[in-house]
């Protein structure tokens, strides 16, 4: 991969006005790769590389544009400057106004919609019924009259969640042209629903929690590769959680990072987006500041050394008891009380991406009887079995005490 350019000032100040000129032949795709699309790619400004969406016949950048707290139209306009075109919202994201900020964007430029890769999720739907129902409002809230992609269950725990029903239904939205595309997002039991979504055949996409920790997951690795032979898109989300530098661990992974010219935030993605099987990751951008970051770790197409790869790894490992997998299949059913991993999740937000909002709507979406019973059950066992060694216990109270 080509060097000739000084990385480190590229990856830490990309924003810069001659920036086009410097790098314009520098962010095609690498056409050997499987998911390498098929079209090339020509502005003067240089564009995020682009990769297949399974077997969909779809091209999409390969970074996508996490819409989870978007409320202001540069945040829509800074991501297209550089070719970030897919762009991932859902109908509760910030109480709907994700997705009416693209509604307002594509009334005042409808003739960027046929451009764009727009993704919506069915929040909380529940069912076929609740998914309908959500993804008329989501179309009438954006302005268009269709989406590319709808996630039917948005946060799928299990696979007995993807009733009969769904598969008519989809094929129904396509029929009527209100979407093109069919799938689900999922945070935890992810192996587990990918392996068996492989075998269905009429799912196109799953956006799934993947990262540089579950990349040492062999039933996650079989998931992800059962998935990719299927033709099945994947998009990882949750790739980047946040560094606070808090112990020792904290610091050698930042400073190897810095040293190479990276953030820390950019190798994790860097990690990801080098596995040939993921078409794209998603990532919550909410500042052009965030934006060029991410941008700047796609357009690199230098690629991690072996050196960088057994950072991560062991960076992962160290830090093991403070990261949820997902695996709440083990921890719910030990510890007396459901959505455990939900629990996580939700201090996670807070603690790792300092998104209080979304950390407290999260958490209020556990049903209340389980909220109720929290403080009260006994995570021993949980403890015990948890593949991270999670002192869940402590961090359920910490949850609690902050998001309550």
């Amino acid at each position: 991969m080509s060097r000739e350019f000084n990385r480190r000032n590229f990856l830490r100040t990309i924003g810069v006005a001659g920036l086009g000129s410097v790098l314009a032949s520098k962010a095609k795709a690498d056409p050997n790769e499987p998911n390498a699309a098929s079209g090339k790619q020509q502005s003067e400004t240089p564009q995020v590389p682009v990769r297949k969406f399974g077997k969909t016949g779809q091209d999409v950048s390969v970074l996508s544009l996490g819409a989870i707290g978007l409320s202001e139209q540069v945040i829509l306009t800074s991501s297209l400057k550089w070719g970030v075109t897919y762009w991932d919202t859902a109908h509760g994201y910030t109480n709907g106004n994700s997705e009416l900020c693209i509604g307002k964007f594509l009334a005042a430029r409808p003739e960027m919609r046929k451009k764009l890769f727009i993704v919506s999720k069915a929040t909380y739907s529940g069912n076929v019924k609740g998914a309908d129902e959500r993804l008329g409002e989501s179309l009438k809230r954006m302005n268009t009259d269709y989406v590319d992609l709808y996630y039917g269950i948005h946060g799928l725990d299990f696979m007995t969640q993807l009733t009969d029903d769904y598969k008519p239904w989809a094929e129904n939205m396509k029929k009527q042209g209100k979407i093109r595309f069919f799938g689900y997002s999922t945070h935890k039991n992810m192996a587990a629903s990918l392996l068996t979504t492989a075998k269905l055949g009429w799912v196109d996409a799953i956006l799934t929690t993947y990262n540089f920790r579950l990349m040492k997951d062999a039933e996650m690795q079989k998931a992800i590769d059962a998935c990719y032979k299927a033709g099945i898109a994947l998009t990882a989300m949750k790739t980047q959680k946040g560094v606070r530098v808090e112990t020792d661990e904290d610091k050698k992974l930042m400073e190897h990072f810095s040293a190479k010219g990276f953030t820390e935030g950019q190798a994790k993605i860097k990690a990801v987006m080098e596995d040939e099987r993921i078409s794209a990751v998603t990532v919550g951008m909410n500042s052009v500041s965030v934006i060029n970051q991410n941008v700047a770790a796609a357009l690199d197409r230098t690629t991690l050394a072996q050196d960088d790869k057994d950072v991560l790894a062991e960076y992962a490992s160290a830090t093991c008891s403070g990261y949820c997998a997902g695996c709440a299949h083990i921890c719910d059913a030990v510890a007396g009380v459901s959505n455990v991993s939900d629990v996580m999740r939700s201090l996670m937000y807070h603690n790792s991406y300092g998104d209080t909002q979304l950390a407290k709507q999260t958490f209020a979406a556990i049903p209340a009887d389980v909220r109720a019973r929290l403080l009260t059950a006994d995570y021993q066992l949980a403890e015990q079995r948890c593949p991270q060694r999670m002192p869940i216990a402590r961090l359920v109270r910490e949850a609690v005490e902050k998001l309550a």
